[in-house]
């Protein structure tokens, strides 16, 4: 079993091509001993983006606080604290800040 708090677990900035202030901490990995599902914790910042990707694993999104978009096939979709979101493989998408607080929000993916 792992417990702990969010500031216990360090914070990454996010380094790849299409990425602008955001950052991960990894609450919850195999590394944990996590067989299955992987938890993440982004920040992004005010005007910040993850890049527009694609990939074969799903992944459920829980916003806990700002405001923003997630792109998603070419649609927009606007997201606030207590929204959630099921991203399915294969598909395009993106998360953008467009608030004046950091966006901030869990993202499970298998492990």
């Amino acid at each position: 079993m792992k417990t702990g708090h969010q500031k216990e677990i360090r914070q990454s900035e996010v380094k790849s091509e299409g990425v602008v202030g955001t950052y991960i901490q990894w609450l919850i990995s195999k590394s944990d001993g996590a067989p299955n599902f992987a938890m993440r914790r982004f920040e992004v910042e005010p005007g910040g983006h993850t890049p527009k990707h694609i990939h074969t694993h799903e992944h459920e999104v829980y916003v806990l606080s700002g405001k923003g978009i997630i792109y998603f096939e070419g649609e927009e979709i606007e997201i606030e604290k207590d929204h959630f979101a099921f991203i399915p493989p294969n598909k395009e998408h993106q998360f953008r800040n467009t608030g004046n607080e950091n966006l901030v929000f869990l993202c499970i993916v298998p492990v």
